[in-house]
């Protein structure tokens, strides 16, 4: 990937979840309203979740947390998947939103994974000796 398209990808990965991370304290109702009835503590995970967003957000501006922010804030996205999931085979419980918009944030949510994850692996970087390193 090139220089710019990986500051791209971090600049799209960061918008997201920072923006993201301060609408679950903006917004909290509609993040309750999507997780799913099986999980405990909905409030509790809605305000964890959105600091776990900031803080891996701004993890990603600093090369040397790059890496691991990346890591942590692409897992954080394959745990919160069941909430998408949830409103896809729930579509009742939200009326105000498409079929094919419930169907869209899925994919976009492996766009993003996708995103999330080569926007923020550092490159190897080959050394005298032919044995590459981490940058």
């Amino acid at each position: 990937m090139s220089i710019w398209g990986k500051r791209i990808g971090l600049l799209i990965v960061f918008l997201w979840f920072f923006g993201g991370g301060i609408t679950h304290f903006t917004n909290t109702p509609f993040f309750v309203h999507i997780t799913p009835p099986y999980v405990p503590q909905p409030l509790a995970v809605v305000y964890i979740s959105g600091m776990l967003e900031i803080l891996g957000a701004i993890g990603i501006l600093i090369p040397r947390f790059r890496q691991v922010a990346g890591t942590c804030l692409f897992l954080l996205t394959i745990v919160v998947t069941p909430a998408n999931i949830y409103m896809l085979q729930h579509p009742e419980v939200f009326p105000g939103v498409s079929r094919e918009a419930l169907t869209l944030r899925l994919v976009v949510q492996v766009m993003l994974l996708l995103c999330i994850w080569t926007s923020t692996r550092n490159p190897k970087i080959p050394t005298t000796s032919g044995v590459a390193r981490a940058a």
